[in-house]
């Protein structure tokens, strides 16, 4: 179930990050609403993830997938670069969430 909350966490953290850009610096009543309603709920969950994770693994992968996730989506939604070596570089941080995924105690 840990694993579950953390996945949720950092789903929560792309949604956020990505929503800084419509939120314009805060400067837009809902949008800023709502950065701020997910950022609390992606604390709230990595918090409850790191009940039974080790905070050194929970928060690495928290923000490796946000970091990952929130540069897709910039790709796909912001046409911003999606150069071979900016995709290496996102599938190295990728790797090296699974790594700390797959040797979890």
């Amino acid at each position: 179930m840990h694993w579950t909350y953390l996945l949720l966490a950092a789903g929560l953290e792309i949604i956020w990050a990505t929503s800084l850009k419509s939120a314009a610096g805060f400067t837009r009543l809902w949008p800023s609403v709502g950065v701020v309603a997910t950022m609390a709920a992606s604390l709230f969950l990595l918090a409850l993830a790191a009940r039974g994770l080790p905070i050194g693994t929970a928060y690495a992968v928290w923000t490796g997938i946000g970091a990952a996730g929130t540069a897709i989506a910039g790709i796909a939604l912001f046409d911003e670069s999606a150069s071979l070596v900016r995709l290496a570089c996102l599938a190295l941080i990728v790797l090296g969430v699974a790594g700390l995924k797959f040797f979890d105690q």
